[in-house]
């Protein structure tokens, strides 16, 4: 055994965080393949994240060895600082009323300010950026449409590539809007506001 523990830790990351979604995803209703319910593609698609953990996890049984080089004291720092800071806004946003205290948004909020703050050291940005903009998107869904939404995340993902150009990143967010808009709204019927709703 070659063990490749860059992988390995990815593939452990990956399938925690695909078991808490689909924990998380029991409160929806399924419903069939024919007559989806809402947590119908979620299921799927974190069911389609453990299987790709569970295959880096045995592909990182053979292919290494590829050690995690240690953490430097600014990585160390920027990560506790958004730990905590990602917390005390997920608590005051649980606090607040109205559209920012309401379901889910006191997480989501929380987890992106956590992760911009992580975000701030170079090498963490790839991985908490993209972090981010995720749930910069849960969040803003429900008022700001899908359309707004995906271009919403996609632009601010698009930073954690310092080489990224402005015309690719504007021919992504036009392909993934007309993408989503045909499989989710027309196709699948997805009942979410496609425009901004105020």
């Amino acid at each position: 055994m070659k063990l490749n523990t860059k992988d390995i830790f990815s593939a452990l990351l990956l399938m925690g965080v695909a078991a808490v979604a689909l924990w998380l995803n029991l409160d929806h209703t399924l419903g069939s393949a024919r007559r989806m319910g809402p947590g119908y593609m979620p299921m799927l698609a974190f069911w389609t994240m453990f299987g790709i953990g569970v295959a880096v996890l045995l592909l990182g049984l053979f292919n290494g060895p590829d050690p995690i080089p240690m953490w430097t004291g600014p990585e160390i720092g920027f990560l506790l600082a958004g730990v905590v800071v990602g917390t005390a806004a997920g608590l005051g946003a649980a606090h607040a009323g109205g559209w920012v205290g309401s379901g889910w948004n006191p997480l989501g909020i929380g987890l992106f300010v956590g992760s911009m703050v992580v975000s701030i050291v170079r090498s963490w940005r790839p991985l908490f950026l993209i972090t981010a903009a995720f749930c910069l998107f849960g969040v803003l869904l429900e008022t700001l449409g899908l359309m707004a939404s995906i271009a919403v995340a996609v632009t601010l993902s698009s930073f954690a590539d310092e080489t990224h150009r402005p015309k690719g990143v504007a021919g992504l967010v036009i392909f993934l809007c007309v993408l989503c808009y045909a499989v989710f709204i027309y196709e699948l019927d997805i009942r979410v506001p496609v425009w901004p709703v105020f």
